[in-house]
């Protein structure tokens, strides 16, 4: 279910934002399915680094380098491990599968 993340040199730091913690979620303060996942992670005792795309002054540019390599809809665009796990649809079913919290496990996030 995770999908490999390559991106070019050109990305505008979404590479490395993706990696700089064992969960990253790019998320929109406006979003209400970013606000969903960001509380489910909360309420898991994960806390994951969040990027606000819509706060950020490159935010436009990486969530064009978002839709690009999947995320449709860009936001939440939620990475576990480094890898880009998906949106809010692909986390709600890892956690109905219980998949997500041995997935964090995994990744070093619980």
């Amino acid at each position: 279910m995770e999908r490999a993340m390559f991106l070019p040199p050109s990305d505008f730091g979404v590479a490395r934002l993706a990696t700089q913690s064992s969960v990253v979620i790019f998320s929109k303060t406006t979003c209400c399915m970013s606000y969903s996942i960001k509380t489910l992670f909360n309420e898991l005792r994960v806390n994951p680094v969040v990027h606000e795309l819509d706060q950020d002054p490159k935010g436009k540019e990486m969530e064009r380098v978002l839709l690009r390599h999947g995320c449709k809809p860009s936001v939440p665009a939620v990475f576990i491990g480094g890898a880009l796990i998906g949106g809010a649809n692909e986390v709600m079913s890892l956690h109905l599968t219980n998949s997500l919290i041995p997935l964090l496990r995994r990744a070093g996030a619980l």
